[in-house]
């Protein structure tokens, strides 16, 4: 109750963003910068969905599970970034407590999901690397819908306990979040009530919800990257690294960034430091994905070639 000293009691029902209230003059700028990665991330995911859908090459589990990706990457950026475009057009940077609610449940839900499709994706990777011969065997259908669909369970349920003790609590004055959306830090800083066992209880939910996955996933790759050491030939290294390359790419970024915003001390000399961190694994990889698997993934590359020149050999079609 230390850190409510001196506060207004009165229970607050809306919070004012700040976000980016020292950034007046590049507003319009970040309007049409943020406008294009939001565009861009739809257009990039919804095309690899597609592509994936359409040619039967690619109806394997690998490409599956990428698939199941792009949904939940356009999903995520579809929870932030439309409400942080709307604050630039009209000016108006409040929202309800229940309005911020619920853009946190489902940050909270794919942020877990990702983590738990990452690891999956990357067993993946070692079925096929480090056990080729048993692979179509372990990875068949039945066993690849269990894996996608407990990775979006498991981030339903993290999202559901985290919004359930979210609600106890009772805002005070100010009302004021130093983020472009509802940061979980940010708001317990402005409740009236104690916090500690709340805060205690979100770190161990995030622990049990993020680090398993995070676990399977170095595992995995610690894996592969032995049983890549020990292939003979430099082709066949070659061949087996590039099946993973961009999926350890997006690891990277993604769980770099991620440990990052929540390991960082919440001082204000680092606060925008914080966003910028944010910024990468919510807005800036969801974009980033479909290029990399597309420029890294050979196959993608020439799908994608195949669809481009059908498109214009239709579009160079005579019109009757």
């Amino acid at each position: 109750m230390a850190n409510t000293e001196g506060r207004n009691q009165t229970s607050i029902t809306e919070f004012v963003l700040l976000g980016f209230r020292d950034l007046p003059e590049l507003l319009a700028l970040l309007f049409l910068l943020f406008l294009v990665i939001y565009v861009v991330t739809l257009a990039g995911n919804i095309l690899i969905v597609a592509l994936l859908v359409a040619d039967r090459h690619f109806h394997t589990p690998m490409y599956f599970f990428l698939g199941n990706l792009s949904c939940l990457e356009t999903c995520y950026t579809s929870t932030l970034l439309p409400r942080v475009l709307a604050s630039f057009l009209t000016g108006d940077n409040t929202i309800s407590v229940s309005g911020c609610m619920t853009p946190f449940y489902f940050v909270s839900f794919f942020a877990a999901a990702e983590c738990y499709l990452l690891a999956v994706m990357s067993y993946d990777r070692y079925s096929a690397i480090c056990k080729p011969l048993h692979y179509a065997a372990l990875m068949n259908t039945r066993f690849c819908l269990s894996l996608a669909a407990g990775s979006w369970i498991n981030g339903f349920l993290a999202g559901i306990i985290v919004i359930v003790l979210m609600l106890q609590l009772t805002f005070c004055g100010p009302n004021k979040i130093d983020h472009f959306c509802c940061e979980s830090t940010e708001m317990l800083n402005l409740c009236c009530n104690g916090t500690n066992q709340i805060e205690l209880v979100i770190t161990i939910l995030a622990a049990i919800f993020t680090l398993p996955p995070f676990v399977l996933t170095m595992m995995s790759y610690v894996c592969i990257i032995f049983t890549i050491l020990r292939i003979p030939s430099t082709a066949g290294r070659q061949k087996a690294f590039s099946t993973c390359s961009s999926h350890l790419i997006v690891v990277a970024i993604f769980c770099g960034t991620l440990i990052t915003v929540y390991l960082l001390p919440k001082t204000n000399t680092l606060r925008d430091l914080n966003k910028v961190f944010f910024i990468c694994y919510a807005i800036l990889t969801p974009m980033a994905n479909p290029f990399i698997y597309s420029l890294i993934n050979h196959e993608v590359k020439e799908a994608l070639k195949k669809l481009s020149f059908s498109s214009s050999i239709f579009h160079s079609l005579p019109i009757c």
